[in-house]
């Protein structure tokens, strides 16, 4: 039976979907609706197949990276199509517990922290201060309604109103866009340089990611909300699944996520009809976003808003390390050198801090 929680909660998760969907439109040249389309597809199975609101979004690393360094979708491609051959191993495999047990969790957060700092980077310099008076208001916005969800309690839907805000200053502008069918799938076939560049700047920051906020922390909070025990490696398997498809079809690979099932939660969401409501809605506004002016035409100081929600999700889940030596050091070496060297800098520090410590305590003068 649908509720009205199903209905509120089915766009909780829209406020992180659409922003990074349509920086990598703007950004990497892809289709917009092709991207909408097969999300939205896959929010539908996703509702049929868990029956509890088990989001679906874009594979975050993979986004703030190709946004930055305005990478190919064949780049993007490879990177989606690696990515779910690795997980659908490791969730057949029953791999899940093994490689979380190899991957120390100030890494995973240093990853997570340094991607909100490149988000942060791309919101400010490469929307930001190109249109900075709508970029203020809409930093503005998303001060007011976090003051006001601290006061009273309410959902933060920041990035749903500034959508809006954005959307109606399009159609004020240029007038109603015309209906169309969506973009329809296209085999993609990366080459081998493809898979080299993806291998190097996506595949391995996103990795840790995954697996810790994709999956693991997706598993737990599934429990905690919703009662809806799911293995880890089911996740890993659908993961494996969504990211693999979607790439080779044309959009932009896909993940679960531990903040998406919160946000839905947070709206309302009780059961799979939230997914599935979230799809068709998705599948309409493919249907819209074949005008590829739509996107062009979206203020970029509101986009540079909407990406610093996401970054500052990001920034938060890294901020929960407990060690800030690791982690910190990670998001400043992510920021200025990329995420391959911060993730060799924090394992690095991961495993030399304890040699460290025990100098600086003195340890190593004992006999």
């Amino acid at each position: 039976m649908v509720s009205t929680g199903d209905i509120t909660g089915s766009v909780g998760n829209f406020g992180t979907v659409l922003p990074l969907l349509g920086a990598v439109a703007l950004t990497c040249g892809m289709s917009l609706s092709l991207m909408i389309l097969l999300c939205g597809g896959w929010y539908i199975l996703s509702g049929i197949l868990y029956k509890c609101p088990v989001s679906i979004e874009p594979l975050k690393a993979v986004a703030a990276i190709s946004i930055t360094l305005h990478l190919t979708p064949q780049v993007i491609a490879a990177s989606g199509i690696l990515i779910g051959i690795i997980f659908i191993i490791f969730g057949y495999l029953n791999g899940m517990k093994w490689v979380q047990n190899h991957i120390p969790s100030p890494v995973v957060r240093g990853v997570q922290l340094g991607l909100g700092f490149i988000l942060l980077k791309s919101a400010f310099l490469d929307f930001g201060f190109v249109d900075f008076n709508l970029f203020v208001i809409g930093i503005i916005i998303i001060m007011a309604l976090y003051l006001l969800r601290m006061i009273r309690q309410f959902p933060d839907f920041s990035a749903i109103l500034l959508l809006f805000l954005g959307f109606g200053i399009v159609f004020y502008v240029n007038g109603l866009p015309q209906w169309s069918v969506p973009d329809l799938p296209v085999i993609t076939l990366p080459t081998t340089p493809d898979f080299y560049n993806a291998g190097l700047n996506l595949v391995i920051p996103q990795i840790p990611v995954t697996i810790a906020n994709s999956i693991l922390a997706t598993t737990l909070l599934l429990s905690d909300l919703y009662k809806c025990p799911i293995s880890a490696n089911r996740l890993s398997i659908s993961v494996g699944l969504m990211s693999l498809s979607a790439s080779i079809l044309g959009g932009f690979p896909l993940c679960h996520g531990a903040g998406g099932v919160a946000a839905h939660y947070r709206f309302g969401g009780k059961t799979g009809f939230t997914m599935i409501i979230g799809g068709i809605v998705l599948i309409i506004l493919a249907a819209l976003f074949t005008n590829q002016a739509l996107i062009h035409n979206f203020p970029q100081g509101l986009f540079g808003a909407l990406l610093t929600v996401v970054a500052i999700e990001m920034v938060s889940l890294g901020m929960k390390t407990d060690n800030l030596l690791i982690s910190g050091s990670m998001a400043i070496v992510a920021l200025f050198g990329g995420m391959v060297y911060s993730l060799i800098i924090g394992i690095g520090v991961a495993v030399l801090s304890p040699y460290i410590i025990s100098i600086l305590k003195g340890d190593g003068h004992k006999t």
